[in-house]
């Protein structure tokens, strides 16, 4: 039976593997980390649907350890991909006859951004810390009590040439009127503020998120960029902005501020074009062979990637892309026995 390496147990990792199995291609998924199921692990509720993120994960990883044609290792750091081995940190190599990359993305680092006080100020949170927050039904301020004023930042550690992060991170805006709602639900009479710099809501479903969060919701929309946060003497945070349609300053106290992060290209990807010959782009994201008809494939043949390895992606992207790697994959296996 053929055998296809998977580097990566994040959801287009896991939909890749499943797919292998149904034509009949043995898998073995590689993660460096503990448990499998990336970071969509942490979320709560996925946009625009809301549907729980535990329903998506569970049901990959269900098909995944029931298939006897699917091997899971975990603490497995790829450290050299060739089409036919890859090593892992330690020397050791496994055989194979084609290779997926799918080892996803970072989050970037708030503390970067010391201006937003991530870190230094109480009440100062990430947007995957919020979804934590919300996974352990725990959405509070330091002091325990409940928030009455939630601001949230869009594209904090995206399109910022201070931190060398040029790309879009494509999922932020949406993240943060999804956000925006489940805090309303939460706190029904909480004033809630998003700053953006431009709404991108461009998926089915997103423009009526959009909509439905200023009509329905009540959610306020500024657009204009918050340049500093400080602390009240009442254990507040003042957070000075411009609202860029009206051209004029704005300072708000508000009970908690939420950074909405972006992603950002997996450390991983450096050695990968480094020891490799695997090409990145400038953003540090993977380069696919070609951008239309070569959009899975790596420019070493029997290499592919599934996923946000390559760009910012949604989870809907991710699955169906690992799909399309899955046939790619067996189809090269096939024309090169």
């Amino acid at each position: 039976m053929k055998h296809i390496i998977i580097i990566g147990s994040g959801v287009a990792g896991l939909r890749c593997a499943i797919e292998l199995s149904h034509l009949g291609i043995r898998t073995t998924i590689l993660e460096k980390q503990s448990t499998i199921g990336g970071k969509v692990r942490g979320w709560y509720k996925l946009f625009p649907s809301f549907t729980s993120a535990d329903d998506v994960v569970g049901e990959l990883l269900r098909q995944v350890t029931s298939s006897e044609h699917i091997t899971i290792r975990t603490e497995c750091e790829a450290v050299g991909i060739t089409p036919h081995v890859v090593t892992l940190r330690g020397g050791e190599q496994l055989e194979c006859d084609a290779v997926v990359v799918a080892s996803g993305f970072e989050l970037f680092d708030a503390r970067q951004k010391e201006e937003y006080g991530y870190g230094i100020y109480d009440n100062v949170i990430t947007s995957a810390d919020l979804e934590d927050m919300f996974n352990r039904r725990a959405v509070k301020l330091t002091n325990g009590g409940s928030p009455r004023r939630i601001a949230l930042l869009h594209c904090v550690g995206s399109r910022d040439a201070k931190v060398c992060q040029h790309h879009c991170s494509k999922v932020c805006c949406v993240t943060g009127v999804k956000q925006a709602m489940e805090l309303k639900k939460m706190f029904p009479t909480a004033d809630i503020f998003n700053f953006y710099m431009d709404i991108r809501m461009f998926g089915p479903g997103y423009e009526e998120m959009y909509r439905e969060a200023q009509a329905d919701y009540n959610i306020h929309f500024v657009r204009g960029r918050i340049s500093e946060v400080s602390p009240t003497i009442d254990n507040r945070l003042q957070i000075k902005a411009e609202d860029t349609l009206t051209g004029r300053p704005l300072k708000m106290g508000v009970d908690m501020l939420v950074l909405l992060i972006g992603m950002k290209a997996g450390a991983s990807n450096a050695l990968y074009e480094s020891e490799c010959n695997l090409r990145r782009h400038e953003s540090g994201f993977m380069q696919p062979r070609d951008h239309f008809l070569g959009n899975t494939e790596s420019n070493v043949k029997g290499i592919f990637y599934a996923g946000t390895v390559t760009a910012p992606k949604t989870i809907g992207e991710s699955l169906n892309e690992a799909v399309v790697v899955a046939h790619s994959a067996a189809e090269w296996i096939k024309h090169t026995a």
